[in-house]
Formats: C-alpha cells, structure tokens, sequence
C-alpha cells in the first residue's frame, strides 16, 4: 500500500478562491496538477495535497461554502488574538481559510498600507502553524509562497528546536517575486514576539523583512524559472540580495510555471467567434477581423496587429512599448493594449492612442473576454517587460498562435525561441530595456510576418509547445522528495 506523502501549500490567493495575479493562478493549479501525477511518478507513495489561504472578506462565503473547524490563539503584546479555522472542498481537495481580526479588517487582498497587510499575513502565517499542530496533521514538505508566508517559514525554522511537532518538517519557500520584501514588517514583528533574523549574511536591512527572513530559514528555494533563478543572483535583478542568494546557491532552483490548459484552450474556448487548433491556425483570420470590427479599426490583413496585455507599470516596460510604436510609425501596423495600473503610464497611452486614432486602440480595465478576444485575434503579443519571474501571457499567446516580442529575461527568455531555424521558432526576443532594442525586434517580426508560410510554421510551433501544470508539478514533486534524501 502507498505510504502518505503530505505537503501543505501557504499561500495569500489561489485560485478560484480568489485571485489578483500569477500567484493565485500558481496556488490554485499546482495542488490540482500534484494529484493528477500518475501513481508511477509518484513511486511508492501517494500525495495527500491541502491548501491554506487567510478568508479574505472579498472570498464569497457562498461560493466557498465555510463549515467551522476549529480556533486558535494568537499570542500578542497586547493579549491574544483567535485565529477561526474553516474547510472548503470545492476543488476536490482540503483546503483550510483563516480568518481574525487582522485578516477580517483588511478590505482587499493587498492594500496600499503596509503596516496593515504587514500585519495580516504575520497573523496568517502564525496561524497556520498553530493550526497543523491543533489538527495533529504533520507535512512533509511546508510549500511557502511569497512574502506573505515569509514568517511561517521563518517561525517554523525557530519551533524546529523548541518542539517536536515541527522538527522533521523541511520547507520549501517560492520566489514569485523578489523586491516584494513585505515592507511595514519590521514594526509589526515585536508584537507578536518575532525575533529579526540572526543571519549574518542577510544585510541589516533584510533582517526583519518577510521574504528575507524566509529566503534565509528555508531549507530550500524556488523561482517560477530557470533563468530567473540565475538572474537573482545578479545585482541587476537581486534587490541588494544577491551576495547573500550566491550564499544558498546550491538550494536554489529554478521550476517554471504551468498553464492552465483548460482554461485557456482555442480549440474549447467560449470568448471568441472562432475556434481553432494548431492544424488550423489560419482560422485566426476570422477571430482578427472580428477583433478589429469590436475595436473600430479598419480591416488590415497586410497589416500586423499587436496586442499587448497586462498591469501598465514600469517592470512591464509598457513605456518602452509607447515609444518603440512612434518609432516604428513608418511601416504599416495596428494595436490593442488592454490593462490598467500606473496613471501617468495610462495617460501616456491615451496620448498615443489620440496620435494615431486609426492605428491603436487603448482599453484601460480589466476585461477577461477582451484578453481571450486578443490572444486570439492579434497576429503578435508585446512583452518587454524590464523583469519577468515567469510570465503568463507569452504562453497563453503561443497556444493560441498570437507570436511573442518579447524582452530575453526571466521566463520569457526559457519559454520563447527565437532562432533562424523555422522548425523551432516560436517568437522574437531582445536583449536591452530600451524602445530601440524593441522597436528593431518588432521590425524583425513584422519581415518574418510578410511571409504567410514562414510565420503558419511558426504558429504551428507556438501553438505545439508543451506549458502544462503536469509537467511543473512532476518537477515540483521531485524537488519535495530530494527534500527528504
């Protein structure tokens, strides 16, 4: 019979439970995709994979459908804080959500102040601990993500030598995104009795962080890529971190993300007027022309259409993206940006759009049927993204025969070929931050897209990539067992 081989998954969203970016689409897919590893990945054991998310107020109670589980205490300076543990089985698996005080106060996931979510995620992180203890129920593998379960992974490392119940416990902490520290901690630590963190080799700023303190008191780490994983490393990409990384290179990994294959499906997917495989990519035409008559735009089959899809801010280069289009004015091409995020970057797009009103189109919401409509519809997706852990969309793109530019960093660099041999090609890359760099690889794509057969065999190879959770859950899975050799 299977021995059981238990992993906790922490983390601040998962979706459907609730979702504001790729950390939800992690959290909420990769449980799923660990239990659908077939028995002979799995060896001589079988998985027990349980989910653990604070109950934020924006999680319909309705949907989740809570049942009471228990309560916990929360010691802090000024008293106890309870901590109500509930269950949810609505996708398949345990999944617990915490509420109190400092979570139920908090109206939205994140906030733009920091003591207050510093605050709820060192109570949730807290929590969860006493709350495997209270359960009796002992992981294996403690699976951490982001600052916001920083603490929990830190604390665990502290109760390893003050009680047994944690002491075989390994954890493994998920950098999604590194200068994401959880700034506002180092006020909120001492009132709930938290030590900063000893470590010498952590600068002096570091040591009463979240992601920091995790980053030193893991056993081991990941990022959502290869590349990104070498990158943090770097005083480019490591947020003053980098010496200490170098440190713990050798429980470093790099595991990219998967993709919800379901969800985002040409051949199945209800957003868009037409459906397609990869042995139909020229179908996409329709879906185009249609994209263009929902946009106002004149039909233009000679030329290119760029979408582009994401939070307008500066990582997601979407400055260079503005510019890098004036550049390029000279040769015929259409575009779609669709997102919202920084203001200035947002008017700057207005201001382009309102320069070229026959060319471009900006749409400044969140809209998940506009953004199926797109990948399926524009010939190319813009991502010149200054940094880019992991990346989503260049992925999403390819499935459905929307061809990436993107910049060579982090996960778009280990997920788009960009290579003169037209059985691999699946996109373009550029190296440089700059509108220059982007411009010129966007004038390579636009040649390439000037010839029918050429860019078909280039879709082909797009859409016939391989970006599904089983893939990443069977790397997730051998990292949790070389945890235990």
């Amino acid at each position: 019979m299977a021995q059981p081989f238990r992993v906790l998954m922490v983390s601040a969203e998962a979706d459907p439970f609730v979702k504001v970016g790729g950390l939800g689409d992690v959290a909420g897919s990769l449980p799923k995709a660990l239990l659908a590893l077939p028995q002979d990945a799995l060896g001589e054991y079988a998985l027990d994979v349980r989910l653990v998310l604070p109950f934020h107020s924006v999680i319909s109670r309705d949907v989740a459908a809570p049942e009471p589980l228990l309560t916990v205490q929360i010691p802090r300076q000024d008293g106890v804080v309870e901590a109500q543990v509930y269950t949810s089985e609505m996708t398949g698996f345990p999944v617990y959500l915490i509420d109190g005080e400092p979570i139920s106060r908090a109206s939205t996931v994140y906030s733009l102040d920091s003591y207050q979510d510093a605050e709820k995620y060192i109570f949730f992180s807290l929590a969860v601990l006493e709350m495997i203890k209270a359960l009796d129920w002992k992981p294996h593998v403690f699976h951490a993500h982001d600052w916001h379960t920083g603490i929990a992974v830190y604390e665990l490392s502290r109760r390893r030598h003050q009680d047994d119940f944690y002491r075989e416990i390994k954890s493994l902490f998920t950098i999604h995104n590194l200068p994401y520290m959880g700034a506002g901690a180092e006020k909120v630590l001492p009132e709930y009795h938290i030590p900063p963190s000893s470590d010498h080799r952590l600068p002096w700023w570091g040591k009463s962080l979240p992601l920091p303190m995790a980053l030193s008191a893991a056993d081991f780490l990941n990022t959502v890529s290869p590349t990104y994983s070498s990158e943090i490393l770097t005083s480019e990409f490591g947020c003053g971190l980098e010496d200490f990384l170098r440190s713990r290179a050798s429980t470093l990994f790099g595991i990219l993300n998967g993709l919800d294959t379901q969800i985002w499906n040409p051949a199945d997917d209800p957003f868009i007027l037409r459906r397609y495989t990869s042995e139909n990519p020229e179908a996409r035409l329709t879906n185009k022309q249609a994209l263009l008559d929902l946009l106002s735009l004149a039909p233009g089959e000679k030329a290119p259409l760029f979408g582009l899809i994401g939070r307008f801010d500066r990582q997601k280069g979407i400055d260079l993206a503005l510019d890098a289009l004036r550049m390029i004015a000279e040769i015929p091409w259409q575009a779609v940006l669709l997102g919202s995020g920084d203001p200035v970057i947002e008017e700057r797009a207005r201001d382009l759009e309102r320069e070229f009103p026959d060319r471009l189109r900006v749409v400044i919401r969140f809209d998940m049927k506009l953004s199926h409509q797109i990948y399926a519809g524009a010939d190319m997706l813009l991502m010149p993204s200054r940094y880019e852990p992991c990346g989503l969309a260049q992925m999403i793109a390819m499935r459905y025969g929307c061809i990436p530019v993107a910049r060579a960093t982090g996960g778009l660099k280990d997920t788009i070929f960009d290579i003169p041999d037209l059985s691999m090609s699946t996109g373009f890359l550029f190296k440089e931050a700059t509108p220059e760099a982007l411009a010129e690889a966007i004038r390579r794509a636009v040649v390439a897209f000037e010839d029918p057969t050429g860019w078909e065999r280039r879709q082909r190879n797009a859409m016939e990539q391989d970006f599904s959770w089983s893939r990443s859950a069977l790397e997730y899975y051998r990292l949790y067992r070389l945890l235990w050799l």
